[in-house]
């Protein structure tokens, strides 16, 4: 039996207009927003929440950031960050969870415990997402290690010198045992304090698109690093391998907005949902060539938390997912006050176009 969490459902009419002016770290190309915008018209979204049994609210615990969702064998699988001590992902490792029905799940067990001591991910492993390739399966999260200097050995979050980087795992099947692809991370923080990413990247997001891997990421620049998510952005690195070597795109950052990755293919390009964070929070963008985005829509604040979306078929070949994303796992980001810690939802929704 399905539980509704706030049943929300809210059709939400997006207005559709162009960026064609310069913004910082952007620039839109206007030739192809012209082309596009008139197949991105107006758009309606509706979804709804559903309470999850196994991995849902749970006391003194938190479950958040979850992957996007994949089936293998008749089974939806899921990872996710998971830890005993606060409420946001520092000193967590990643856990995961199967279901036959997307809302009924059974946790399985740690997939990716924390880095050996000395490691650069020995502190805490969060925000996992998953890609199956070549037969094999691959777990990208962000790890990070004691704040440098910290006489306890703890990762302060300082927004000086803690710095994140993003790892990879390998497994033959999605049970694993994962292995690491490298004992260094695959992408790291950028060494120039102006770049958008010298002090924060995370929420990897990877695409195969034109015989490439696209690694979508979050950063945020060590010259705004203690003023908070208000200035996260976007950025990709492609590499021709899942393993890397990835390399930066020049165009980066190709988002001013948005806290929590969340891209998918649609049609002949890519679109993201960014949350409610900088100066293109809460909008739907969409970007043909994968780099280019521009805005065709705007939501409220009920839109699912740093959302993973279920995922139809594998990441290669012409049945990948073209059209859109129908449902996926969120996350409630928890209560304090209420001693309510974050856990995992269910969200549906459905975007199309406006009648």
């Amino acid at each position: 039996m399905r539980l509704k969490h706030a049943l929300i459902k809210s059709t939400l009419l997006f207005t559709v207009f162009l960026l064609l002016s310069c913004q910082e770290g952007k620039q839109n190309n206007a030739e192809v927003i012209a082309e596009n915008v008139k197949k991105e018209s107006q758009k309606e979204v509706s979804y709804s929440y559903t309470k999850l049994n196994g991995i849902g609210e749970e006391a003194n615990l938190t479950r958040r950031d979850p992957s996007d969702v994949i089936m293998v064998n008749g089974q939806y699988y899921v990872w996710y960050t998971k830890t005993d001590k606060h409420f946001s992902g520092y000193n967590a490792s990643i856990w995961y969870a199967t279901s036959k029905d997307g809302v009924n799940w059974e946790e399985k067990g740690e997939a990716i415990p924390r880095g050996a001591a000395g490691s650069w991910d020995a502190y805490s492993v969060f925000t996992p997402n998953v890609l199956k390739s070549n037969n094999k399966f691959y777990l990208y999260y962000t790890g990070v290690k004691p704040t440098p200097g910290n006489a306890e050995g703890v990762f302060e979050n300082n927004s000086v010198n803690d710095i994140t980087a993003i790892g990879l795992m390998e497994a033959d099947s999605p049970d694993g045992p994962f292995k690491r692809v490298s004992e260094n991370p695959i992408l790291e923080t950028s060494t120039i304090k102006s770049d958008f990413d010298s002090y924060r990247i995370d929420d990897s997001c990877v695409l195969y698109r034109e015989g490439k891997y696209w690694l979508y990421y979050k950063g945020r620049s060590a010259n705004y690093g203690n003023s908070g998510p208000s200035h996260t952005k976007m950025g990709v690195a492609i590499a021709n391998q899942p393993e890397g070597p990835y390399e930066k795109h020049t165009e980066n950052p190709i988002t001013n907005g948005g806290h929590e990755v969340m891209v998918w293919p649609h049609k002949e390009g890519v679109m993201t949902l960014l949350s409610s964070h900088g100066t293109e929070g809460r909008t739907l963008q969409y970007a043909k060539d994968g780099i280019n985005f521009y805005v065709i829509g705007s939501f409220d604040n009920k839109y699912p938390k740093a959302p993973g979306y279920f995922r139809f078929d594998d990441f290669e070949g012409e049945k990948e997912e073209k059209e859109n994303i129908t449902w996926g796992i969120s996350m409630f980001y928890g209560d304090r006050a209420n001693n309510i810690w974050p856990y995992l939802m269910r969200y549906d929704i459905e975007i199309k176009d406006a009648e």
